[in-house]
């Protein structure tokens, strides 16, 4: 998911958990200082590593999912592993996709809801699931109201308007699911019996989520970390539902994609680099190593990155746990047929 803007902590729920890890996400954000994009950890070379390459470009957009990524560069992980990393940002799935099709990049972490869908569209067949980047959690991905508001339950927001994020590689729609998040947010309020064709969307830059609610511009926002963090901060706004709970708990939300192309073709390299990043992903089990990193966003700051909730940073990649988005693109018309994930995992 990626990161939006924050500001300070007004005491809320979540808070004993919270407060649990202020001092020491600020012992560690004091030490470890996030490697800026576009910067590189230096490796040992293919003729001491038996690397097919040694150097490869990852694109990703910075934000909470791919937090273990720049461990992996700080902490020397990639380095060990014989490889230089050279991270580079960009702003959407979109872009990361065609710097995939172009060999600009090589691997990019994005959405399996925007990467299945070009998967199934054909402008970009091929991918290959090089590693499980990010699962939900409880409270990771919400619908927020204001306090007061007389929207308290999911049957309330029939008729009413959601503000969403802006769209990234499927199209959008005022009604339908384009993104994971209103993928999600649609199978929990379906699950709840609300006529999700009486819920209008509303696309919003993510820094214009929470002032749209302010405004009144939208009734509700569904909104992700720190998104969520700045809503309950300055708004004091409450959760109406937890778009990750149900059927959707632990909900795998981004992956690592390379083309078969390039995977088949450097595979140890390939190889090399997940068994480096999945180290980094373990370390994060660690919160406050994940906080660290956050705090040199420039969208967070120590605070706020001592308190978000994290989600799961999986050490492995399950196929059947991947395969609940792609059914669940299906069961909403967004893919067809299905993907077959097992298909694209890279082994």
């Amino acid at each position: 998911m990626r990161s939006g803007p924050a500001g300070a902590k007004i005491v809320s729920r979540r808070e004993p958990s919270r407060r649990s890890r202020v001092a020491s996400a600020g012992i560690a954000a004091a030490a470890l200082i996030m490697v800026a994009a576009g910067c590189q950890a230096a490796g040992t070379g293919a003729s001491s590593s038996g690397l097919t390459r040694s150097s490869i470009t990852v694109a990703a957009q910075p934000g909470v999912d791919d937090a273990p990524l720049y461990m992996a560069v700080h902490n020397g992980l990639f380095a060990k592993a014989g490889l230089t990393v050279h991270i580079q940002t960009y702003s959407s799935a979109g872009q990361e996709i065609s710097a995939l099709a172009s060999g600009s990049a090589d691997i990019a972490i994005g959405d399996y809801a925007d990467f299945f869908f070009a998967q199934d569209t054909g402008g970009h067949r091929g991918f290959l699931i090089v590693a499980d980047a990010y699962d939900s959690a409880p409270s990771v991905m919400e619908v927020l109201t204001l306090p007061g508001s007389r929207i308290t339950k999911p049957q309330q927001l029939e008729g009413k308007t959601i503000g969403t994020p802006e769209p990234q590689e499927i199209p959008f729609s005022t009604r339908l699911p384009y993104s994971e998040e209103t993928l999600a947010t649609q199978s929990v309020l379906t699950n709840d019996g609300v006529n999700v064709s009486n819920v209008g969307w509303k696309a919003l830059p993510v820094d214009q989520l929470v002032s749209a609610l302010q405004n009144h511009q939208v009734d509700a926002i569904l909104a992700t970390e720190p998104a969520i963090y700045q809503a309950e901060t300055q708004l004091g706004a409450s959760e109406v539902i937890d778009s990750c709970s149900g059927q959707t708990a632990s909900l795998p939300l981004s992956g690592y994609f390379a083309l078969g192309s390039f995977a088949h073709k450097y595979r140890s390299t390939v190889l090399a680099f997940r068994s480096a990043l999945l180290q980094a992903q373990g370390q994060a089990a660690q919160a406050a190593q994940v906080q660290a990193v956050l705090a040199s966003d420039e969208h967070m700051g120590t605070q706020t990155a001592s308190l978000v909730t994290l989600g799961q940073y999986p050490t492995s990649v399950k196929a059947s746990n991947i395969q609940r988005v792609a059914s669940l693109m299906s069961s909403f018309n967004l893919l067809n047929p299905p993907l077959d994930v097992a298909q694209m995992i890279f082994h």
